[in-house]
């Protein structure tokens, strides 16, 4: 699976001018633990979590160091904790460092970022633009969602899949790669085919078994010249 199937698309942002209070009342409302942080033309400039309001005036938690400590702390790391600390805007207390995902990074690779900088999410790009999010909870949702098509379908999803499975199986261009989930009714397709034409015959098969009512085409070509896979594309 790749980072375009599991993520957020509908992801709320907040302005690097804005101020802290907006920010933490946002996060509350949508119980949310992060936002990322745009400018006036909607690039990507930050990324502002729950850790960014641990230490602050406000709550007189800001970093307290003896003093002989500070003497061997640097003058600009003591001013970027006070700034930290004590800001308002957005852009004072904001990571600009921030790792990302493209919509085709694999799960894999992301999990494999998130525990090396030991973060909680990444914003996936399609070039300057911000397309979504992939967050601890979108991986959790997307386990869930699995464990759902193979071990607790419905009764209705259980005999389409039952019945799409048994007119596959008499079929010898189906590929060998090829998984088959039920939720609601909609059909979902994914897994490996060598040719464009195998999509179309599959996706009528299912359209052809009672009780479907839609098709979530997730099936990757994959160019056995080139060695090339390539992902179909979203609507």
């Amino acid at each position: 699976m790749r980072a375009k199937d599991v993520m957020t698309r509908d992801v709320l942002t907040v302005g690097r001018d804005a101020s802290i209070v907006d920010a933490a009342r946002s996060m509350l409302q949508r119980r949310i633990s992060g936002l990322p942080v745009v400018d006036a033309a909607g690039t990507l400039v930050g990324i502002v979590t729950e850790g960014d309001f641990l230490r602050r005036a406000e709550t007189e938690t800001q970093r307290q160091r003896p003093r002989w400590i500070e003497f061997f702390v640097s003058p600009g790391r003591l001013a970027d904790d006070y700034a930290h600390a004590s800001g308002r805007k957005i852009y004072e207390v904001m990571t600009s460092e921030v790792h990302v995902a493209s919509e085709d990074t694999p799960l894999e690779d992301i999990v494999a970022q998130m525990e090396r900088h030991r973060i909680k999410r990444l914003p996936v790009m399609a070039g300057k633009m911000l397309v979504g999010i992939v967050t601890r909870a979108d991986l959790l949702r997307a386990v869930a969602e699995t464990a759902h098509d193979d071990v607790a379908l419905k009764p209705a999803d259980q005999g389409i899949r039952e019945r799409l499975l048994v007119e596959l199986e008499k079929q010898p261009w189906v590929p060998l790669a090829v998984n088959v989930g039920v939720k609601d009714g909609v059909v979902r397709l994914s897994g490996l085919i060598s040719d464009e034409r195998q999509r179309q015959a599959l996706c009528v098969a299912a359209e052809n078994v009672p009780g479907v009512k839609a098709i979530d085409d997730r099936l990757s070509l994959v160019d056995p010249v080139a060695s090339r896979t390539s992902e179909p594309a979203e609507d």
